[in-house]
């Protein structure tokens, strides 16, 4: 009876200890949990560092995951002073039926944007691509049409009157030879409805910037003499005009002419004209190298390139279309796999994250 005392109090006593020595000195696989985002001071994040300067820092914004995932919605606060809706704005997405609008995700994103004191950028207003199909298949008159456009933009430019700093209006009219290109609105308004477009957008906001904006317009040559030919013209007939948008999609194939953009960019300062590079993006499957060599060459494009802006006057905001390799357009529309941002999937900084801090802690 004694001895099986004893044994249970030796039990008691060391079965415990056992337990506790075992966990504690072998190492066990951490549980899944959800990717954290970085960990940053808010003192020297993008925003704050940006915002020192007077200067605006954004990105394009995904409402399915700024709404399901916590991380997008820090980092996007943190990091940005600036933000612009990648799809919601389009015409498809926002006013799917001739009759009804919806403005729900809209609203979110709008309540996003406010608790987090951030600027918002609207993009486009007057496109050819996104048209819902009774737009594209109602065989409307001149005047039906007419009749719309004005409807869209002045519903969309009211409802939203103050809270948008700046409109893209119109976006992507030119061809790559200057010429206009042949889209609904073109053929049956005729060129006309580029300078109603932002008649009717100041009309409906007195107070908000009008842009142009367009792609591969960022460097000298035909597409962007059109460009700088259309606003001056737009300027001259007292239309409303306040600044272009270089949209900048990018690859390491073809590294951009930085004496080019910076004298691009003066000929509209000259004209009174603002430039912001409105949909930033580095793709990095293209280049030559390693991984961590093509990483450290979309760097420095980044770097470069926000030099450009910030060396301009009239180089007001730099904007990437998206800030995630987690959610990028270019996956999603093209299928390609490539990490153009600067932010990888895991919401840890890639060498451009650290690159654009280093210059806008810079001097220049």
């Amino acid at each position: 009876m004694k001895y099986r005392l004893f044994l249970a109090v030796v039990v008691f006593v060391l079965v415990p200890f056992l337990i506790v020595f075992r966990v504690s000195g072998t190492p066990t696989a951490p549980a899944p949990a959800p990717t954290p985002a970085v960990e940053t001071s808010s003192s020297t994040s993008l925003r704050s560092l940006a915002q020192k300067r007077g200067f605006s820092i954004g990105a394009g914004v995904e409402l399915a995951p700024l709404q399901n995932d916590p991380n997008y919605g820090s980092v996007l606060a943190r990091e940005f002073n600036l933000l612009v809706p990648e799809n919601a704005f389009k015409f498809d997405d926002l006013h799917p039926k001739r009759d009804r609008y919806d403005f729900r995700k809209l609203d979110r994103f709008f309540a996003f944007a406010k608790a987090n004191n951030m600027l918002v950028r609207g993009s486009p207003l007057v496109w050819h691509y996104a048209l819902p199909s009774w737009l594209n298949e109602g065989n409307f008159t001149r005047d039906e049409l007419l009749a719309i456009m004005r409807e869209h933009i002045q519903t969309l430019v009211s409802r939203y009157r103050g809270q948008v700093f700046a409109w893209d209006v119109v976006n992507e009219a030119l061809n790559r030879d200057g010429s206009l290109k042949d889209t609904i609105w073109l053929r049956q308004i005729g060129p006309e409805y580029i300078d109603l477009a932002y008649r009717w957008t100041h009309e409906a906001d007195p107070q908000a910037r009008l842009f142009y904006s367009d792609y591969q317009n960022e460097e000298l040559g035909r597409k962007a003499d059109a460009m700088y030919t259309m606003v001056k013209g737009l300027l001259q007939r007292g239309v409303p005009i306040h600044g272009v948008g270089f949209q900048s999609h990018r690859g390491l194939k073809n590294p951009p002419d930085l004496e080019s953009h910076a004298k691009n960019i003066k000929r509209f300062g000259e004209l009174g004209v603002e430039v912001q590079f409105t949909e930033l993006d580095i793709k990095i499957a293209e280049g030559t190298g390693s991984k961590e060599e093509r990483l450290a060459a979309q760097a420095r494009t980044y770097g470069d390139l926000l030099q450009v802006c910030l060396r301009a006057q009239n180089c007001s905001a730099f904007i990437t279309w998206g800030f995630t390799d987690r959610y990028t357009w270019i996956s999603g529309t093209t299928g390609e796999l490539d990490a153009p941002l600067i932010f990888d999937k895991s919401y840890q900084p890639k060498p451009a994250y650290n690159t654009i801090k280093e210059v806008l802690n810079s001097g220049v």
